[in-house]
């Protein structure tokens, strides 16, 4: 968006809807919770081994609660950092091989399937924020949206996230 003043004209920054409407949701939680919601879900996912498929170092992997499709995957760092691109050195170094090993088990139990990857980071303008918490979400390409999904704007997963963890989790690659 541009902003004309005195014959300037202004950059303004734009914000995907989706991506103000994750962190907004981000921010009511701390609001109410006085605490970050994916911190709360690494704690959560870290202690049970549902949802989980791969715990690294700096990482955990995990099929989040309620996804959105089959074999939805987050990879969500263990230390709270609302901008991807403040990563420690460390964090980089783990992310690889943590991703390629994902990326592996799906291709070698999914037999390729196309996918999304989608970095969910906080604008790069803004200032750290203790609410929001960088992760990356891998969704593979099983199924086609068709009228439910399209009318109501909600998704239908015919396979549930415990399933789909375990699937991965076990998965030699």
């Amino acid at each position: 968006m541009l902003e004309h003043t005195h014959s300037q004209l202004i950059a303004l920054p734009i914000v995907p809807k989706r991506v103000q409407e994750e962190i907004d949701g981000a921010r009511k939680y701390f609001d109410y919770k006085e605490r970050c919601v994916y911190c709360d879900i690494v704690a959560q996912e870290s202690d049970s081994v549902a949802r989980l498929i791969h715990e690294s170092d700096h990482f955990l992997v995990i099929a989040p609660y309620a996804s959105r499709s089959p074999f939805e995957t987050w990879i969500i760092p263990k230390l709270h950092n609302s901008h991807a691109e403040n990563m420690s050195h460390a964090e980089i170094h783990d992310l690889a091989p943590v991703l390629r090993g994902l990326l592996r088990r799906m291709n070698s139990t999914l037999e390729n399937p196309p996918y999304n990857m989608i970095l969910h980071s906080a604008p790069i303008q803004d200032q750290p924020m203790p609410h929001y918490h960088w992760h990356l979400e891998i969704i593979p390409r099983m199924t086609n949206a068709a009228g439910f999904e399209w009318g109501t704007g909600l998704h239908i997963n015919p396979t549930p996230p415990e399933e789909a963890a375990k699937f991965l989790r076990e998965a030699a690659f």
